[in-house]
């Protein structure tokens, strides 16, 4: 068996540690396609969070209680720098991660593409599932905000920093997720770069040969969402040959973690199973799902088009959630 797995953030970290187990039992194969549009520059060096916290987590180096980052991590660097005055401050890189940061660093600036960087720092951290960005050309999640002169804070070499005559700005989504915490009028999300952008080699070939797609439980507007936003790859999911399996990434009404909520609210979609479920919406009808995958506090829930199971989605551990995975692969 051959599967495919769309995932971003921390929860789709942990999601694929429940698939790599379940793979491990029955013999298949796992690739993970992986978001790159929280990535950014900060002091010079190439940042990508979601490729790293999937390293990390599946390579037995994350720190579990804080959910991202390095297990044992010191931050001298965050320290020194402040020092200086330099910003962005509200973006702290541990000593550990910074390590990571300069060997990607060296090897794009020597003419790697990110996919080829991702499998090199893939060798020392053994995640055991096949790493590939979603593309290797550049593609930013940037916010449209309005309400605060101080947004958009130029230190953050690629934030776009303008505002225009109704005093609405674009600002990286890492400002508005780490530095605002998301308190800010929000209009919309915009996925720069996605019109040029080409799927990562490998990528749409994965989709191609796959027995199986799962939507892991991640943010479906910043963490799945830019992965289909490059062109041909939600085609390439919608129109291939696998059935395509989504886990529902709210639980009774709530975001299993992170602020999925106040994504959601900007695109006007329900933050519920039955809310996210119709955002993908089902394949039959031009949308992504043949089956989605909630949970028993949101039995009942209906999604026009598509087959709908419930099943306990947290992932307090990896048994748990591995028995996750199999209940959503009991839906094809």
């Amino acid at each position: 068996m051959r599967i495919v797995v769309l995932t971003g953030g921390i929860g789709g970290a942990r999601f694929l540690l429940g698939v790599r187990a379940y793979a491990r039992q029955v013999g298949a194969e796992v690739t993970a396609v992986v978001n790159v549009g929280d990535d950014l520059l900060l002091h010079g060096l190439k940042v990508c969070p979601d490729l790293d916290s999937v390293l990390y987590t599946l390579g037995g180096g994350a720190d579990r209680e804080r959910g991202w980052g390095r297990a044992g991590e010191t931050w001298t660097i965050k320290t020194e720098l402040a020092a200086y005055g330099a910003e962005p401050s509200w973006f702290g890189l541990g000593d550990k991660d910074v390590a990571t940061h300069l060997v990607r660093t060296t090897m794009l600036n020597a003419g790697y593409p990110l996919s080829q960087v991702t499998e090199a720092l893939a060798t020392r951290w053994q995640p055991g599932v096949r790493l590939l960005p979603a593309t290797d050309d550049r593609l930013e999640t940037h916010v449209i905000v309005s309400g605060r002169s101080e947004l958009a804070s130029p230190a953050l070499a690629n934030s776009a920093g303008t505002a225009d005559e109704q005093g609405r700005r674009a600002v990286h989504f890492q400002e508005w997720w780490v530095r605002y915490r998301a308190d800010v009028p929000t209009h919309r999300f915009v996925f720069v770069g996605a019109e040029t952008a080409k799927p990562a080699p490998g990528v749409v070939e994965a989709l191609a040969a796959a027995d199986v797609v799962l939507i892991a439980p991640s943010n479906p507007v910043v963490s799945i969402a830019p992965v289909l936003a490059v062109p041909g790859l939600r085609e390439a999911v919608a129109g291939g040959p696998a059935p395509v399996v989504g886990v529902s990434p709210v639980i009774g009404g709530a975001p299993v973690r992170g602020m999925a909520d106040r994504c959601l609210a900007v695109l006007g979609v329900e933050c519920s199973a039955a809310g996210v479920g119709g955002l993908y919406g089902a394949r039959s009808d031009g949308g992504l799902l043949d089956g989605w995958l909630v949970a028993p506090e949101d039995e009942g829930t209906a999604v026009p088009g598509v087959t709908v199971r419930s099943a306990p989605l947290r992932m307090t551990d990896e048994p748990a959630t591995a028995a996750m995975v199999r209940a959503a692969l009991e839906l094809m």
